[in-house]
């Protein structure tokens, strides 16, 4: 029989098929994500509330269905964390929002009940900023979360809960949700992937303007066949999104073969107009040196079409804000932290004129963008712009110097890829220049979701055999004692009793 450390090391593909050829059992499995989870999230912070009677259950029923030789689905017996932005039925589900410290949704969302559909069991919830907002995964709910290679750093965020307990073996299947950069920042900065898919491929039930493209749901993993695994459980025509559409998600089950040797890349330091710490950018140079002879061509390009991005980013992420926070606003704006305040001002102070302009110069901005495509398969770019920083700073404010536009614009490395709408993923790249996890940003021609996942397995597998390529992985014997300041910031736990019973408990004490 395997130790805890040994089972809890192996990739999710891997642990599916041991259990469908009952090799480990979905009940051995649990119990060893669960004192993992106990004696290492102190640490950081990653997981918020839990339901192991609910999970326990569950695991003995997956056990049973493996046993009798069931037809199993592609998640069977595999133990999830949900990111608290994601209803869960029965689950305490606060948006790391102090508005919800209480709610208990009823039912799960569209994504989370395909998961559960998929055999996966859900053991926890996974921290965020609240209600999404930012790159800090902190909130009042639950305090912050801190990242694996030193948690007194920031993890990234709004997907930094699972982002840390995928990098921390804790789970092996964590979901995300991207806007601005929420599925590929916390994954580049943990050392995992963080995968963006096309808007409409995973169905989205919480999205207010439902035919505005910018927020996603995707998966993440520790390698990119793990991430495909949860992809194939995640997509779906669903008529609750009225952007999704008729897919065969069963074929993203294993990424295809794909000749590196072949693919003409292009690479970017900055897209022509994103802020990059000067250090970042000469790491993203080496890491371009260290791969180019991988590809058929690797060339630099620069982009002349990204002026007005961050202005239209400005306004179409301030429309779904007024969307969904303005009754919450006007009664109170105290009741809203100061990222969600600010994007709404931002809202309110818009025109008509200013929306329109927005969805031109967006629609203007796509079609530049995929002009790109017709001499290269990939573009290349880093997926964040500094070092993590640490979690008591709320937001980078400036960088070498000079002022940042408001609390996201260090985010814009991944935000101009969230406008054009192609599909981008995080992929590990070996360390920075400060020996914290490097992200390498790949974004590949409109709809090409399953060239984008074949090239970046292949690139992985690649990148395993070169040392200033690898993907570096955090020493969990320095997170065995907790880290108290990384709950210093909350301030109101959820109420006592509140959770339905034996469904979500408390992880760590406040």
């Amino acid at each position: 029989m395997k130790t805890n450390e040994e089972l809890l090391k192996l990739s999710a593909v891997e642990l599916r098929r041991r259990i469908g050829s009952k090799e480990i059992s979905p009940v051995e499995l649990l119990e060893a994500c669960i004192e993992r989870i106990e004696r290492i999230n102190p640490a950081v912070n990653a997981v918020t509330a839990v339901c192991y009677s609910r999970a326990r259950d569950e695991a003995g029923a997956a056990e049973k269905a493996a046993l009798r030789g069931d037809q199993l689905g592609l998640l069977h017996g595999l133990p999830a964390g949900i990111k608290d932005l994601e209803e869960t039925g029965g689950l305490l589900t606060t948006f790391g929002s102090p508005l919800y410290r209480d709610f208990i949704p009823e039912r799960d969302n569209a994504m989370v009940a395909r998961v559960r559909a998929a055999g996966a069991i859900v053991v926890g919830k996974t921290n965020v900023p609240e209600f999404g907002a930012g790159a800090n995964s902190r909130n009042l709910v639950w305090g912050a979360t801190g990242n694996p290679f030193d948690p007194m750093l920031n993890a990234g965020g709004s997907s930094g809960g699972s982002a840390v307990a995928l990098a921390c073996n804790m789970l092996p299947v964590c979901t995300g949700s991207d806007t601005g950069g929420s599925l590929r920042i916390p994954a580049a900065k943990c050392g995992v992937i963080g995968f963006r898919p096309s808007p409409g491929l995973v169905p989205v039930e919480r999205r207010s303007l439902g035919w505005t493209p910018i927020s996603v749901v995707g998966p993440m993993g520790r390698t990119v066949a793990d991430t495909c695994l949860l992809m194939a459980a995640q997509a779906a025509m669903d008529d609750c999104d009225p952007l999704s559409y008729p897919v065969d998600s069963r074929a993203f089950a294993l990424p295809e073969p794909r000749d590196l040797g072949s693919l003409r890349i292009a690479y970017t330091e900055d897209f022509g107009i994103c802020p990059v710490d000067k250090p970042i950018r000469q790491v993203f140079r080496e890491k371009i040196g260290a791969m180019r002879h991988l590809f058929r061509s690797c060339d630099e390009v620069a982009f002349d079409l990204f002026a007005d991005a961050d202005r239209c980013f400005d306004v179409i992420r301030a429309a779904n804000y007024a969307a969904r926070y303005r009754d919450a606003y006007e009664k109170d704006p105290g009741s809203l932290g100061p990222n969600v305040r600010a994007n709404y001002e931002i809202a309110a102070g818009m025109t008509m004129a200013d929306v329109a302009w927005a969805h031109v110069e967006q629609t203007r901005m796509f079609r530049r963008f995929q002009q790109t495509y017709r001499d290269y398969d990939l573009v290349l770019a880093p997926t964040t712009p500094v070092s993590p920083f640490p979690w008591s700073q709320l937001y980078l404010a400036e960088m070498d110097g000079k002022p940042l536009r408001n609390y996201y614009h260090w985010l814009s490395l991944t935000y101009v890829v969230t406008l054009v709408t192609n599909p981008a993923i995080a992929l590990p790249c070996g360390v920075d220049h400060k020996g914290m996890p490097f992200g390498l940003q790949i974004v590949a021609p409109f709809r090409q979701d399953h060239a984008l996942l074949s090239a970046s397995h292949a690139m992985e597998q690649a990148f395993a055999a070169i040392p200033s390529l690898r993907r570096p992985v955090p020493d969990i014997s320095k997170l065995a004692q907790p880290t108290p300041a990384l709950k210093s910031i909350v301030t109101h736990p959820p109420k006592a009793g509140t959770p339905m019973a034996a469904c979500a408990a408390r992880v760590a004490e406040v």
